[in-house]
């Protein structure tokens, strides 16, 4: 068995473990491929190999139930900070769904740019999907993104205008 050294590496070998067997809601491929799609969008605006590989593990600790501390043991304490910043807060309990996307959009909103730039090509990647099949859910979800946007100003720029114009041409063609 040969070690991975590279970290982004590893991360994408993590991510491929954790996500094997889960499928993307509305199309059916692999979970991982929106890691990938994730990562490569960040790869048009960034070569930081901390950022590329929380971008791999953006959903493992809420989808996959691990730990954050086994994120930091495993890839860093910076690694692990900017997925603690892209995991949601919110649990089932703490209420309905816009309650809990408020207490979800209140921690982004302390989160550093790193970490605004990997939500902003994580949101890239989700509206496309939700967009083109679900146009009920997208209803909801391009709602709950257009007041998410305002809070992602500290991300990449070219990334949040690119997020912001699928935001509102999803909300034209949504509500039309």
């Amino acid at each position: 068995m040969r070690l991975i050294d590279d970290l982004v590496e590893r991360a994408e070998y993590y991510a491929r473990l954790k996500h094997e067997g889960q499928t993307r809601k509305y199309t059916g491929e692999p979970y991982v491929n929106h890691c990938a799609s994730v990562v490569s969008i960040l790869r048009t605006v960034t070569t930081d190999e901390t950022m590329l590989a929380a971008a791999w593990l953006h959903d493992v600790v809420e989808d996959c139930d691990v730990p954050i501390e086994t994120i930091v043991a495993l890839f860093g304490v910076e690694v692990a900070d900017l997925v603690g910043w892209l995991s949601n807060v919110s649990k089932l309990s703490d209420g309905n769904r816009a309650t809990r996307k408020k207490l979800d959009r209140d921690h982004t909103a302390g989160a550093p740019a790193k970490a605004k730039t990997i939500k902003l090509a994580d949101l890239i990647d989700n509206t496309d999907s939700i967009v083109e099949h679900d146009h009920g859910f997208a209803k909801v979800y391009l709602k709950e993104k257009e007041a998410l946007l305002p809070l992602l100003k500290d991300g990449d720029p070219r990334l949040w205008q690119i997020a912001n114009q699928l935001t509102m041409d999803g909300i034209k063609e949504i509500f039309k």
